[in-house]
């Protein structure tokens, strides 16, 4: 590691950022060195997204002292902020797909030959030199079209090293990545570190905060709390400094009245995608489905929806089978589903969140084929005010809201439907710890109500602390069963790689 030098690259005190009545950023804070990674952490809403955009040159600062490599900034456009040297990484890059990958790299700024053309050899040269630097393999000429997450990750830190970029700011760079993934760009980013880099990584994740990190700003309610050495600190102590109180319950789970039989799921099948899958999940019972990155969970729920088809097999609901591929059908019956990814498939960002929350329920709310703006507001009032949506009004965007509000909205219109079974994708994804424990203490009251919920999560802690029941899912198939009682992190592992082991071991035979 190159040690902290004494002129930090990047300098934040005071700043301040309203939008109208508005205060987005009331205290920001924030010192970064050369040859460090600085983990910046907060609940959603924290600030950390306004305070990144002014650096970005996205928003321009109403007051506060904003320093970079010493001198006084105040960037007009995100162009100013590159030619200084400031490159951001988003968790889901913008890439130009019919361009190659070189050619994203250099886009705008193309080498010229002496014939006074684009020097493609020049271009194609210079980018594999820095895939060479830092030890990734990607072709060079390849299309942009078809990458995944991590690869187009790579190739704006390339652009970022193209253009000796001082300081990078990675904004949530893993949320879609495999564990794979994750440590070829840790890799990466501790390769720029080390080259004397000053790197700002945003994560709610704090096994990578710990393992990358070496410093910590932690931000609340738009106020700077304060900054501490990685190795120094704790979990426990940045929950505490984030939400302002001792979190001592993140999985809020409760003794529910375990009744009948809600969900009945036999033999589902769908050829390269899952296999003989039977499971039940009771009225006040949650189910977790656990398992690898790809084994299937997501495509299984989706198919007991109807949202994706499948080959053979019988879905039913309170005992009514439920006919394949209509999710209309399902709705109608008592079932609803809240996606994995709320932005794409849960949400319409453009739309208020009273349209969001009566989106589900439309039909219900028609008065002679009309719906007003006052009727969606008063039928999702009721559920924005349950699930503490943090919103001046029901008129407000769904963009503009942070992602912790977003997944409320999200499960809000569901619930709005009165279903007898929620199936929760992905339930507190790319959101805060005291979000985190809002939601889950609302799925264990709705349980305790007698809803029936099938939740599936990538969090071995969460389906840990939060299901009565855990189905392991393993290339597709149901590879075991397990009580809340008997459920431990060994067990669940296990299963989910049994299958896996077992090939490995008749291929070495």
């Amino acid at each position: 590691m190159v040690a902290e030098q004494t002129s930090p690259v990047l300098e934040l005190e005071g700043v301040r950022k309203t939008f109208g009545s508005v205060t987005a950023l009331a205290e920001g804070t924030l010192t970064v060195h050369p040859g460090s990674v600085h983990a910046l952490v907060g609940e959603n809403g924290a600030g950390k997204s306004t305070l990144i955009k002014i650096v970005a040159g996205l928003h321009k600062r109403d007051a506060g002292t904003f320093r970079f490599r010493g001198k006084e900034a105040q960037f007009s456009s995100t162009a100013d902020a590159k030619d200084a040297g400031i490159a951001v990484i988003y968790q889901e890059p913008t890439l130009f797909p019919d361009l190659s990958v070189t050619e994203n790299i250099f886009m705008g700024r193309q080498p010229v030959g002496r014939s006074r053309r684009i020097d493609k050899q020049a271009m194609v040269d210079e980018a594999q030199r820095i895939f060479d630097r830092l030890g990734v393999d990607l072709d060079p000429r390849r299309p942009a079209q078809g990458l995944s997450i991590a690869d187009q990750q790579i190739i704006e830190i390339a652009k970022a090293i193209s253009l000796d970029a001082h300081l990078l700011i990675m904004d949530e760079p893993t949320a879609a990545l495999s564990g794979m993934e994750v440590e070829r760009l840790f890799t990466v980013t501790r390769s720029l570190r080390d080259e004397g880099r000053g790197i700002v990584f945003i994560s709610h994740r704090f096994d990578e905060v710990f393992d990358l990190s070496d410093t910590v700003t932690v931000m609340r309610d738009g106020t700077y709390i304060g900054t501490v050495k990685t190795e120094e600190t704790s979990n426990d102590e940045l929950v505490t400094m984030m939400v302002g109180r001792e979190v001592t319950e993140l999985f809020p789970k409760t003794p529910a009245e375990i009744g009948d039989v809600v969900l009945e799921v036999e033999d589902l099948n769908r050829t390269g995608t899952f296999h003989n899958v039977s499971f039940t999940v009771r009225a006040g019972e949650i189910v977790g489905l656990a398992g690898l990155v790809g084994a299937g969970r997501s495509e299984i729920a989706r198919a007991v929806f109807g949202v994706d088809p499948y080959d053979s097999g019988t879905v039913r609901l309170n005992g009514r089978t439920i006919p394949k591929n209509r999710p209309t059908a399902a709705i109608n019956a008592g079932m609803a589903l809240v996606p994995e990814d709320r932005r794409q498939q849960g949400l319409i960002l453009e739309s208020s969140v009273g349209h969001n929350i009566g989106a589900a329920i439309r039909s219900r709310l028609q008065k002679l084929g009309l719906i007003t703006r006052s009727t969606e507001n008063r039928a999702a009032e009721p559920w924005a005010g349950r699930l503490q949506v943090k919103t001046a009004a029901m008129s407000m965007n769904a963009a503009t809201m942070s992602g912790g509000n977003q997944q409320k909205v999200a499960i809000a219109k569901w619930l709005a439907t009165d279903p007898k079974l929620l199936i929760i994708d992905e339930p507190t994804r790319g959101i805060d710890v005291g979000t985190k424990s809002e939601v889950h203490r609302l799925l264990s009251e709705l349980a305790g109500e007698g809803l029936a919920v099938l939740m599936i999560s990538s969090e071995l802690p969460e389906v840990l602390g939060m299901a009565d029941r855990v189905l392991v899912v393993s290339e597709g198939r149901i590879s075991a069963e397990l009580e809340r009682s008997e459920a431990t992190p060994e067990k669940v592992m296990h299963a989910a790689t049994a299958r896996h082991e077992q090939i490995r071991e008749g291929a070495s035979a």
